[in-house]
């Protein structure tokens, strides 16, 4: 029984791609990393200081001031929070908010 070229081909072509797909799948990270500051977590952790600076400015402070405020405050997480930068506070101002201002924010938690 004789093989034409292309079957051979084929057949090599299913066994490097099965082997390509293995490997990536193998190399990708399955479990949470320690660092990890997108889950739901950190998320609230976020959430519940920067609504607590909210809440002690009184709804009197502008977006980087909040960003600085969140930053020195004794609660907040450096290590875990590393990559936290001011576009981060502003995408978690107007999530929380709906699309509102921190004087929004203000006004809903008191």
């Amino acid at each position: 029984m004789e093989l034409e070229t292309s079957t051979i081909m084929f057949g090599f072509f299913l066994i490097l791609l099965t082997a390509s797909i293995w490997k990536i799948w193998a190399f990708l990270p399955n479990k949470q990393l320690a660092d990890d500051d997108r889950t739901e977590e950190s998320q609230k952790e976020l959430i519940h200081l920067m609504l607590k600076i909210i809440k002690n400015k009184k709804g009197e402070v502008s977006e980087s001031d909040l960003f600085l405020e969140m930053k020195k405050d004794e609660e907040f997480n450096s290590q875990l929070f590393w990559r936290f930068n001011l576009n981060r506070l502003i995408h978690l101002v107007k999530e929380y908010s709906n699309g509102g201002t921190i004087k929004s924010i203000y006004e809903k938690i008191s």
